[in-house]
């Protein structure tokens, strides 16, 4: 059993965490200053501190700083009533374990503090690191990726339509912005359509553009997205989700190579090179009579078929590495990731893809204990992630100090934050405020 340091100083509560401590078995001193606590840490004696933030004079912070600087090893959870941001993103930085916010259940208080205490005993686990990934939009040395880069790299000098398919997060956009990258086309616009995201009713005047007067509300002519592309690439994302009319539309437009604005006689010739993409199976949806067979001709000249990652296995190292380093610059942390994290992230079988791993990797650089992403810490992240329900009111028992630390570390960006953390931005609107996280 490590010794522990107790600083607070409110006599009462000092006297009900000690005495709780004292009967889980801890050997525990307290003190109610940061004068004594300062005095006390020089010989780095206590492997685990528990301090409370506002104290007097100086702060909790200033403890932290001593344990740290005393023993680099000794683990520190922070209390507070009255945290912010800025106090929270300041203990992580310092290197605290972990964060308390007042008033707190004194189990939760034990169970961090075993935690503590677990760390402690553990072997120091090596960082696992791939160095000399190559600077590109895709990462992947998979044999099945292999197989799609050499496509690419016949493809993307020619002019040629492609239809682009694979689940959901897969990199779809990412191929058509690699056939951009290196087609004669590369100095010229290239336009993404999320067209499932768009209404029936839109889509028309927002590809092929409007005259003044065409409809209700059109007060100038306007510009569609085939014509802002003109003379690039226009990447169709989602094409499987619009409408048979809308289709026969498209079609017209492949085959005489222009376009004919809402409200307008005449057409406009265009030179647009046309990325499709979907998630779903184009074939399937002909056979069902929901897309047209001659659409599908015209889309389909050379089709490229994205593996899920969990068909990919030797890739997610190279990603996850990848993604760590991102993110690690972006937020300036230092966080690394261990041989068991990279074998628990090979292991799972990534229903939402890259993307899920990308933004699993992005929340672990913010909120990892200690800035290690071992086993622990992704199964803990990955486990968070599947039991919430992005439709309603989710994290429901999720920290504050974790939607904290994700806000101070995207500049209180919360549409970012949102994805990050997995919910919906409405969601975390209403968290914050019952939360009280904007005051």
């Amino acid at each position: 059993m490590h010794r522990l340091l107790v600083v607070e100083d409110d006599n009462a509560v000092r006297n009900n965490i000690v005495t709780c401590l004292e009967l889980e078995g801890f050997d525990v001193e307290a003190v109610g200053s940061t004068r004594e606590a300062l005095a006390k840490l020089q010989d780095g004696s206590y492997p685990i501190v528990l301090s409370d933030i506002y104290l007097d004079e100086r702060t909790g912070l200033d403890v932290l700083n001593a344990a740290r600087t005393s023993n680099p090893e000794c683990a520190v959870i922070l209390m507070s009533g009255r945290g912010s941001m800025e106090t929270v993103m300041a203990a992580t930085r310092g290197g605290a374990f972990d964060y308390l916010a007042k008033p707190f259940d004194l189990e939760d208080m034990v169970e961090k503090i075993r935690r503590a205490e677990a760390s402690l005993a553990e072997p120091e686990e090596k960082e696992s690191r791939i160095d000399d990934i190559p600077e590109t939009e895709m990462i992947g040395s998979s044999a099945l990726m292999v197989d799609i880069f050499k496509v690419l790299a016949k493809v993307a000098p020619t002019d040629a339509t492609l239809l682009v398919e694979g689940e959901t997060g897969t990199g779809k956009e990412l191929i058509a912005r690699m056939i951009h990258r290196y087609s004669r086309r590369a100095e010229k616009p290239f336009v993404a359509v999320d067209c499932g995201s768009i209404p029936p009713s839109l889509l028309e005047s927002e590809l092929f553009g409007a005259l003044k007067g065409s409809f209700t509300g059109a007060d100038r002519d306007r510009q569609g997205v085939f014509e802002s592309a003109n003379g690039g690439t226009i990447f169709l994302d989602e094409i499987g989700d619009i409408d048979l009319n809308f289709q026969a539309k498209l079609l017209r437009v492949l085959q005489e190579r222009e376009i004919r604005p809402l409200g307008s006689p005449r057409g406009k010739p265009i030179d647009v090179r046309i990325v499709a993409a979907t998630n779903k199976n184009v074939r399937q949806l002909v056979e069902q009579g929901k897309f047209r067979e001659d659409l599908w001709f015209r889309l389909d000249v050379v089709r490229i078929e994205i593996p899920a990652l969990r068909e990919r296995r030797g890739d997610v190292p190279l990603l996850a590495q990848t993604f760590l380093d991102r993110y690690n610059g972006r937020y300036q942390t230092r966080a690394i990731l261990t041989d068991s994290g990279v074998k628990a992230l090979d292991s799972y079988t990534w229903p939402g893809n890259v993307r899920q791993l990308q933004h699993l990797m992005e929340r672990l650089v913010i909120l990892a204990p200690q800035g290690r992403i071992d086993e622990s810490a992704v199964n803990e992240s990955i486990a968070e992630s599947e039991g919430r329900d992005t439709a309603g009111e989710t994290l429901e028992d999720a920290k504050t100090e974790q939607i904290r630390k994700v806000l101070a570390a995207t500049g209180g960006n919360k549409s970012k934050a949102a994805k990050i953390l997995g919910i919906e931005r409405k969601t975390l609107y209403r968290l914050i405020d019952r939360f009280g996280l904007d005051k």
